[in-house]
């Protein structure tokens, strides 16, 4: 996926850079497979904001993804679709019954190809099979952690896992992440790398199209008043004075480990993200 750059007619042109969008097909998602999508603005259900700098933005739907692929029937790709809820684009299926459905499009795929569910699948970019079916080395993504589940791994613009190995019932997988981690054998997983490789080079280029995707002005704390943030207060620009950086509510903000040190799922883990 290229992206397309503007004249600097304005400041925010200078360096704004959009997607070309070549690989989309269609434009109009199916009306079966969208469902209304409210906004809280990071509120819950007192009307207390509880994740901050969320609202406005432009009103979008959802799209219903089928992450748990349990229809066998072979299925056509009817055309590739933009999905404003998630990085990567998404490709519409239709089967002979005429069965629709959305999945994560890889790598790849394109209108008319045939796409296939199941243990005896083909290796081949759109079609799942339990990972005990595939072959070490293959990249992957829609990883299962669980099975029947639908995915949960993988499943992000450019990503894509690798399996690297398989005995006793379970495989390694190494995460887009780095992290290798035990998988069991009969989870379901996707052939190829997820598609819009390039998401990650667009330049929003002006605040405001942050706000076109609902997300509001960070504000540092070492300008608030001491009342609102313990970096605040003091005459002129100040120090913290506090041996690290701190969130709103004094919790350490730089390095700190917030995952359960008792996590049940520490075992699965081989290797994590950031070992040295």
């Amino acid at each position: 996926m290229p992206t397309k750059k503007f004249k600097p007619t304005t400041p925010s042109r200078r360096h704004m850079s959009v997607p070309t969008f070549e690989e989309i097909t269609k434009s109009t998602p199916e009306k079966s497979l969208v469902v209304i999508k409210k906004k809280h603005a990071g509120r819950n259900s007192y009307g207390r904001i509880t994740v901050r700098h969320k609202g406005g933005g432009n009103k979008i739907k959802y799209r219903i993804i089928d992450f748990k692929r349990a229809n066998t029937a072979p299925a056509t790709v009817v055309g590739i679709e933009y999905d404003p809820n998630r990085t990567a684009y998404i490709a519409l299926l239709q089967n002979d019954e005429g069965d629709k459905s959305y999945i994560i499009a890889p790598v790849g795929l394109t209108a008319g190809d045939k796409v296939y569910t199941g243990a005896d699948a083909d290796i081949k970019p759109g079609n799942t099979l339990p990972i005990e079916n595939i072959p070490v080395g293959t990249f992957i993504h829609n990883i299962e952690l669980y099975p029947g589940k639908g995915a949960q791994l993988a499943r992000a613009a450019g990503v894509a896992a690798q399996l690297i190995s398989k005995e006793n019932g379970v495989a390694q997988v190494r995460l887009p992440s780095g992290e290798v981690r035990y998988i069991r054998l009969e989870c379901k997983a996707t052939i190829g790398q997820v598609g819009n490789i390039e998401h990650d080079t667009v330049k929003i280029g002006k605040a405001g199209k942050k706000r076109h995707m609902g997300i509001r002005p960070t504000v540092r704390g070492s300008v608030m008043n001491p009342c609102d943030h313990p970096h605040g207060g003091g005459e002129g620009k100040s120090p913290i004075g506090r041996p690290s950086p701190v969130t709103p509510w004094g919790k350490p903000a730089l390095g700190y480990k917030t995952r359960n040190k008792k996590a049940r799922t520490d075992k699965f883990i081989v290797k994590r993200r950031n070992a040295k």
